[in-house]
């Protein structure tokens, strides 16, 4: 036998093995001894380090069954006559027009070249070689089988690249619309698997390197690594897994091993990513250069979740400022409404001032201007002196009422101002009180009236000295201007039990008219004249016990009235609970 014919040697093919990572070929052909010597040949074979797992089918219709459930198949060395004269084209067919392996290389072997024209055969059928069982030598198988392979392994890869392509341009509007980074996260993990084509499991490791300090937090994880997702901060990890994040944030690249992966990405906003993948397989060229251009992308949809995020934070900021910014001018108007309230009260005590001006101030200038119209009568009958003197005093007289008056109404106005502040201090009650009476005595002693005050050496507590100075006076003054010639007055300070506690008390009692009950119910009003009249012909505003009150309000505490009827007295006082006044 000459020595480049192929000789067959019987083989049994159920001792055959299929090697890890081999190229997988099937041989259709009906003749078993084609079978025998088909092994037998290619017995040694490698390519790429890969050797081969080969099948076997006896006929067409087993060939179909075995193709359609191994889609790795590589080469198939196909005979065209078995069961029917052309029982091979028709699995041609089928193989490309049913199963749709278009990668797959079909080379036909016939022992009967004539019944198969090869021109007509390579035109009308989707094969990639066609041979005579006699001129198939092992060399030539050798080459042929050699020469399919690698056309299949570059469809395979041009496969891959395509397929690879279509994953990255339709994933590309999916991971732009993410508006979250962990979902942006999760989608890159699912898109880098299906990209492989294999069962793998990552994390995706986020550091921030424009913020104040480093920032580490695992935006999502898959597989082993579900666990971490969400993170922060992202350390330790695991002590396999740690190393490897580490060194791809040190060298800044990507880095392919034999069962990890570790792609690096940096983003323009100043954040780098580091996704780790774990696989069931090592990447190849195909799968490593895809790998690079779908990360090469990723930036942008980083970048705009990045953007997104902050743009939904000074969003949010705005809608703090906005919402503070309103609070602060809902209080401003409530402000201002109150000062515009205050305003139209003080406007109303304004007219009613003028109005009791008006009204108090006529008395005294008729009686200036009658006396006056008297002197100059008598000037023109150079009357008596001593009646011009007389006109004269009794001018002198109504002006210093009509000053006193004038004066007390203007001081009076403005004690009654709405914004009265306080300034707290100690102060001696009972020492305040002496220092009164003592200032009001000469009007007590021009009427006759006795004033006394009683009480302890001293008794303090926390208040304004010239407000409750101003208080007694008014009180005092009211005593004197309303008891009768002679009267009695008693100014009083104690502490005495109270509706809540214990009540620091200043009260001054007179022996005047007392109070009606229409009295009783507007005594404390402002620009209210009581039914009494002043006992020595003072002139009276009606806004002196309504700027007690006010102070003793300031003051947390209270005004009071008491009488026992017309012409039985009163007494009058400001209390104080203890509590509001304590020193501190």
């Amino acid at each position: 036998m000459d020595d480049d014919t192929l000789t067959l040697i019987p083989d049994d093919p159920d001792e055959a093995q299929p090697t890890a990572g081999a190229w997988v070929i099937a041989v259709i052909d009906d003749d078993p001894a084609v079978h025998d010597g088909t092994r037998y040949a290619l017995a040694s074979y490698t390519l790429d380090g890969r050797g081969l797992e080969i099948l076997t089918a006896r006929s067409a219709a087993e060939a179909r069954v075995l193709l359609a459930e191994r889609r790795d198949v590589a080469v198939v060395l196909l005979d065209v006559v078995m069961e029917t004269d052309n029982a091979g084209l028709e699995l041609v067919d089928y193989i490309r027009r049913e199963l749709r392996q278009e990668t797959v290389r079909i080379i036909l072997r016939t022992g009967q070249p004539g019944q198969a024209p090869e021109r007509r055969i390579i035109v009308d059928y989707d094969i990639n070689d066609y041979k005579a069982k006699t001129e198939l030598t092992a060399d030539k198988l050798f080459t042929s089988l050699t020469a399919a392979l690698r056309a299949h392994q570059q469809l395979k890869r041009l496969d891959e690249t395509r397929r690879g392509l279509e994953i990255i341009i339709d994933a590309a509007p999916m991971l732009l619309d993410h508006k979250s980074m962990q979902r942006l996260a999760e989608g890159v993990l699912t898109q880098v698997a299906s990209l492989l084509n294999v069962a793998c499991a990552g994390i995706l490791v986020l550091r921030e390197t424009a913020a104040p300090q480093e920032r580490f937090c695992v935006l999502a994880g898959s597989g082993c690594y579900g666990h971490y997702a969400g993170r922060e901060p992202a350390w330790p990890l695991e002590e396999r897994v740690q190393p490897l994040v580490e060194r791809a944030f040190a060298e800044r690249r990507h880095s392919f091993g034999e069962h990890w992966s570790t792609l690096y990405l940096h983003t323009a906003s100043g954040s780098e990513i580091v996704a780790l993948i774990e696989a069931d397989r090592q990447l190849s060229e195909t799968d490593r250069s895809l790998i690079a251009l779908f990360t090469s992308r990723l930036s942008i949809a980083f970048d705009n979740v990045i953007l997104y995020e902050r743009l939904q934070q000074t969003n949010a900021d705005l809608e703090r400022r906005v919402v503070e910014r309103t609070a602060e001018l809902i209080r401003a108007n409530r402000r201002l409404d109150l000062q515009r309230s205050d305003l139209r009260r003080a406007n109303s005590l304004k007219t009613e001032i003028l109005g009791t001006i008006a009204h108090d101030l006529k008395n005294p200038l008729a009686v200036i201007l009658g006396r006056a119209e008297m002197l100059s009568d008598l000037i023109d009958m150079q009357g008596d002196r001593e009646q011009m003197r007389a006109q004269v005093q009794h001018v002198r007289t109504s002006a210093k009422g009509l000053t006193t008056m004038i004066d007390s109404l203007m001081a009076d106005a403005m004690n009654d101002a709405l914004d009265i502040s306080l300034r707290r201090e100690p102060v001696d009650l009972a020492g305040l009180a002496r220092e009164v009476c003592e200032a009001d005595r000469p009007l007590a002693d021009a009427k006759g009236q006795t004033l006394v005050c009683e009480g302890p050496d001293e008794l303090f507590l926390c208040g304004d000295a010239e407000r409750l100075r101003e208080a007694l006076d008014n009180l005092v003054s009211n005593a004197i201007k309303y008891s009768s010639t002679g009267g009695a007055i008693t100014v009083r300070v104690s502490r005495e039990p109270g509706p809540r506690g214990a009540e620091l008390v200043c009260a001054v009692a007179d022996h005047g008219p007392g109070l009606s009950p229409e009295d009783s119910s507007r005594v404390f009003g402002r620009f209210q004249r009581l039914s009494a009249k002043p006992t020595g012909g003072e002139n009276s505003t009606g806004l002196g016990l309504s700027i007690v009150r006010r102070i003793a309000e300031l003051h947390g505490g209270r005004a009071t009235a008491e009488s026992a009827g017309p012409g039985l007295g009163a007494v009058f006082a400001i209390r104080f609970p203890e509590e509001s006044v304590g020193l501190f």
